[in-house]
């Protein structure tokens, strides 16, 4: 292969401006309306989902293959953990030390090879019926977020949007049939100065005082509205309008999604770029009741230096070896997730919150080379998915490939099997159906079953 000729993950960056009591175009009292109907109980619970944007290289993280031809061989060496057989790249020597409280599964496959395929088949459970190159296809069904945002209550002593996504939500899926009312609720990048995030912030000019005035305003149009329509859904609103007004105004909403809150050493330790303070807001936000945190891991920083997980040669136009860019990315990476593995279980967090770290796919075992540089094409046949917390049986590895790193030999695990041990940690019962526009149900996971090794 002479260069790079995958158009490469779609970086989504328009960030909507809505008015004060809209998510994303999505009213907040729809929003929570749409949580509370789901009928199913809601427990404290909840994800962390660390998305490797491109598809990380399992031959340069969690399963180097150091005795394989040169070919094959990542440049990077492995070193030991406190866990035996559990090694990891040179450039995770903060994740090292915390062996026993990671797992590391080996063993994922799948067969989508373009990015967005790929996502869909990771993030949903459903395999594209019609695969495309072009990196641009869109699930016909909601992912694992969309589908916890339907089937667990509020808590109104602390009402948070069950699914936020930073620094933006993946554009390869939504809601779909769920409603757009269980979309992601992007906040943007925690890292950036003067960071806010605005569509928890009162309109410029108002008050707490003036959207009390606007609320018995809406009140009294309510009244009018009420002679010609008495739906219960439309009366069911008035509760949730009470609550989003709550969401506004409620000062634990809001120190909830405030890092200033947080000690600087401790915001030093995350890191201050875009994946350091996005693992600590996230950790703030599934304290406070968020049940599912989606982190996109482009760039830590903008700049040159850095590219995303697409180690292709020429990576986003830049020619070398891929390696000389993971070898700057790598240490961010180890930086946040440390601190946020350590912070979970030193906070006794380690039960309630579970922290997973995965992509699209993993990439080919044999390097390719070009006179503008070595790099790594798409392989959904072997990935490596990092787990910690969620009470689950840590301190070990599952699974394994073979000695070039191209397929499972023991213990192959599906996206299906991923989401099932997600859904398993949220109370979600794996069998649950939706129906689709069409009238069909739809399983919200095909086949999956949780990781066994992995549940006490």
């Amino acid at each position: 292969m002479t260069g790079n000729i995958c158009p490469g993950p779609v970086n989504r960056r328009e960030f909507m401006q809505v008015g004060a009591l809209t998510l994303g175009g999505i009213s907040l009292p729809e929003v929570l309306a749409a949580r509370e109907s789901a009928g199913t109980s809601r427990s404290d619970t909840a994800v962390i989902l660390l998305y490797l944007n491109g598809g990380a290289s399992q031959l340069e993280t969690y399963d180097l293959k150091p005795g394989a031809p040169s070919d094959y061989r990542s440049v990077f060496h492995p070193i030991s953990t406190d866990v035996p057989g559990m090694d990891l790249c040179e450039l995770f020597p903060l994740q090292a030390r915390l062996g026993k409280k990671i797992a590391i599964v080996r063993s994922l496959h799948h067969t989508m090879t373009s990015h967005s395929d790929g996502g869909i088949q990771m993030l949903t459970g459903k395999t594209p019926p019609k695969p495309d190159p072009t990196s641009n296809s869109l699930s016909e069904h909601p992912d694992f977020g969309h589908v916890t945002s339907r089937l667990r209550r509020i808590r109104p002593e602390c009402p948070m949007p069950s699914y936020v996504a930073m620094p933006q939500k993946f554009y390869m899926t939504h809601p779909a049939y769920l409603g757009v009312q269980h979309g992601a609720f992007e906040v943007g990048d925690p890292s950036a100065k003067n960071f806010s995030v605005p569509r928890l912030k009162l309109a410029a000019g108002v008050n707490g005082q003036g959207l009390n005035d606007r609320r018995g305003l809406l009140s009294q149009l309510d009244k009018l509205r009420s002679g010609l329509d008495q739906g219960d859904s439309l009366r069911g609103m008035d509760h949730f309008r009470d609550v989003a007004f709550q969401m506004l105004t409620n000062p634990e909403t809001a120190r909830a999604f405030d890092l200033g809150q947080e000690p600087e050493t401790l915001r030093d330790r995350y890191g201050r770029h875009t994946w350091g303070q996005s693992c600590l807001l996230a950790r703030r936000l599934a304290e406070a009741g968020t049940s599912v945190t989606s982190l996109s891991i482009n760039t830590p920083k903008d700049g040159q230096e850095f590219t995303n997980w697409d180690d292709h040669i020429l990576n986003a136009g830049r020619p070398g070896h891929f390696a000389k860019y993971m070898r700057v990315r790598l240490p961010y990476l180890d930086q946040a997730l440390s601190a946020l593995i350590e912070d979970i279980y030193q906070k006794s967090l380690d039960q309630r919150i579970m922290v997973v770290v995965m992509g699209e796919f993993g990439r080919t075992p044999r390097l390719s080379n070009s006179p503008q540089g070595v790099g790594r094409n798409h392989w959904p046949q072997a990935a490596s998915v990092l787990f910690s917390g969620g009470g689950l049986r840590t301190g070990q590895v599952v699974g394994a490939t073979n000695s070039k790193a191209e397929y499972p030999v023991q213990q192959p695990c599906s996206p299906g099997d991923v989401l099932a041990t997600i859904y398993q940690h949220l109370g979600i019962p794996t069998h649950h159906f939706f129906t689709d526009f069409t009238g069909q149900p739809i399983p919200i996971v095909n086949g999956g079953k949780p990781i066994g090794e992995l549940i006490s």
